[in-house]
């Protein structure tokens, strides 16, 4: 499939018609956004503003989520109308993060070395106490609290089917990790979470955990898989036979109150 009939089908199903488990989903006649009644992890996952109504419906956004006390986030697309809708989040006042690569997979052509069979010892985690290896090893990698996983995670892995998370031990001691969505009435799963000790880095580890989420993918019946990727990431999984399909950068707004 070609890279603008996938980016129209990701817009459609992963922004427009997704449901996150948890959130209320509010479709308004411009955007479509997400809102968690308890954690405040709220998002504006969708939008089509014009030059003419681009800052009003910024701005009624803000005023929401200011009586709701709430912050969110507004994930901009580059190319999501108008041309200059990211200057105008910021003017605004909500402050943008570092963007990231959309990039695709179409699993029917997934290269050979994605489908080997994967000889690292790799488990899926099933139980929420397991993810403090998850913990440890994105702290090391990231730095800062990565608490919040055992929470969002952990009440994922409850609903049935819906996320598969995974680690690599070596030693018997966690060094990569990785995660994916299987959102339900779509084509696309994501992946998120990819992480690797230093020390472990350059060891195929990046090819093995991408494996095994690329084959459980195929295994439920899903068509592509996506990933939001950081420079560091983004030549890897080009050479995996992953295509970018747009820029993403989240644009963050707290609440006076929150």
């Amino acid at each position: 499939m070609e890279t603008e009939e996938i980016l129209v089908l990701y817009d459609q199903q992963m922004r427009r018609e997704i449901e996150f488990p948890g959130m209320r989903k509010e479709v308004l006649p411009h955007l479509v956004r997400f809102v968690h009644p308890v954690l405040g992890m709220s998002i504006i996952q969708y939008s089509r503003l014009d030059e003419k109504n681009a800052d009003a419906v910024i701005q009624e956004q803000i005023d929401y989520f200011t009586r709701l006390k709430q912050p969110f986030e507004w994930a901009a697309y580059e190319h999501d109308p108008p041309a200059d809708l990211m200057c105008r989040l910021e003017k605004h006042g909500l402050v943008p993060e570092e963007p990231g690569a959309i990039m695709a997979l179409d699993l029917h052509e997934a290269p050979q070395a994605l489908l080997e069979p994967v000889m690292a010892d790799v488990r899926q985690l099933t139980q929420r106490s397991q993810l403090q290896d998850v913990i440890k090893v994105v702290q090391e990698v990231w730095g800062g609290d990565f608490s919040w996983i055992t929470e969002r995670l952990g009440s994922h892995m409850e609903i049935r089917g819906y996320l598969n998370v995974y680690v690599a031990y070596v030693d018997d001691q966690p060094v990569s990790t990785g995660w994916i969505y299987f959102h339900s009435h779509c084509q696309f799963a994501d992946l998120w979470g990819g992480s690797t000790l230093e020390g472990y880095r350059k060891k195929s580890l990046y090819t093995v955990m991408l494996a095994i989420r690329v084959q459980a993918a195929i295994q439920r019946g899903y068509r592509f898989l996506t990933i939001d990727a950081s420079p560091m990431s983004q030549s890897i999984s080009a050479h995996h036979g992953f295509r970018q399909i747009t820029t993403v950068c989240g644009f963050g707004w707290k609440a006076p109150h929150s």
